[in-house]
């Protein structure tokens, strides 16, 4: 099912011409051994040919003045081909705080660069998860460290949320540390940020930001995780249609038939998932789109592993490469079972 009106459709289709020129399998892996963990030149591209940074801000700050389904076409399409870059981090994350905020001093100062493509990270995570932040605020002075930082290693502006509202720091301000960090999906990089004392500046913060902050991030995930749910699916149907045994492609045997058409269903109940999450706007729906996404790419991807075979499990074959962001990104921004408790609290019946 299509949730796309022209103007999506006319999005939807530069994307994934653009990705398709200069981000195929090849690209993506020279793309996560760079020091900055994704292609920059293809940023450029995504950025300045399709505008990309700057499509859920609004034209007085530079941008595009599109909604945040725009956004989920763009997150489904870099989810299909795993393509590393700044637009969940930068360009969704960052940019929705200080729209959120109501700071219109900082949107006017930081939001045209963010449109541009330049890389500002939100600091939000801390040791104990993504529901504690890392970071304390003690009058305009930070300290203590963020983990799980989507581009924190490369970022030039930092905005760090904390008890005390928000803040914005200059990534190179002396006290900041920060160092890249291992994770398991080699696609997606992640960054610890120390404060040690930093003087920081005072953002104007509504008492309800994070709540809405964390709603765009789910949503947006979301997104990309229906996307790649959708790729990995298209590859195995692929796959059984070539791969032969006892004369007969594989993908004729009754039993694979039963198990991608299941396969099938997740994607597309993922997808009204997400969509109707992006479309309400609402904190329930993101939820339910996190838990339930987060469910079917992790199903859809360990199914896409059974039935390759062998082969799958290499470091040469891409499928490996789908599992391990699905349990990536399952643990983005809080694991499935954080979320658990809410959909069953009376407060939500």
């Amino acid at each position: 099912m299509s949730f796309d009106n022209d103007e999506r459709a006319d999005l939807r289709a530069s994307v994934r011409n653009l990705l398709s020129k200069h981000s195929d399998s090849g690209a993506v892996r020279r793309a996560i051994t760079t020091e900055h963990g994704y292609d920059e030149a293809l940023w450029a591209r995504l950025c300045e040919q399709i505008g990309v940074a700057a499509l859920a801000t609004p034209e007085k700050y530079d941008g595009v003045g599109a909604s945040l389904l725009e956004v989920h076409v763009v997150q489904e399409e870099l989810g299909r081909t795993l393509t590393p870059s700044p637009m969940l981090g930068s360009a969704v994350l960052a940019a929705q705080t200080l729209l959120l905020s109501g700071d219109d001093d900082a949107c006017a100062r930081l939001l045209p660069t963010i449109a541009a493509g330049s890389v500002t990270a939100l600091c939000w995570a801390g040791s104990e998860g993504w529901f504690r932040f890392g970071v304390t605020a003690a009058g305009e002075t930070l300290s203590g460290t963020a983990q799980y930082v989507l581009g924190g290693d490369v970022a030039d502006v930092l905005l760090v949320l904390t008890d005390d509202g928000l803040f914005e720091v200059s990534a190179t301000a002396d006290g900041v540390t920060r160092r890249r960090v291992p994770t398991m999906d080699p696609t997606r990089t992640l960054a610890e940020v120390t404060f040690d004392d930093v003087a920081a500046r005072r953002l104007v913060s509504s008492p309800d930001l994070v709540d809405s902050i964390r709603t765009v991030a789910l949503i947006a995930l979301s997104a990309e995780q229906v996307g790649a749910a959708s790729a990995v699916l298209e590859q195995t149907v692929e796959y059984t249609k070539s791969r032969k045994q006892f004369g007969r492609a594989i993908g004729s045997f009754q039993a694979l038939k039963h198990r991608m058409a299941d396969m099938y269903a997740l994607v597309e109940t993922a997808r009204s998932m997400s969509y109707a999450a992006a479309l309400s706007g609402t904190y329930e729906d993101a939820v339910i789109a996190k838990v339930y996404c987060s469910e079917a790419l992790q199903s859809v991807a360990a199914e896409a592993i059974q039935l390759h075979g062998g082969i799958a499990i290499t470091w040469e074959h891409d499928t490996q490469l789908y599992f391990k962001r699905a349990h990536g990104s399952a643990q983005l921004f809080g694991q499935p079972r954080d979320y658990l408790p809410l959909l069953n609290s009376e407060a939500w019946r």
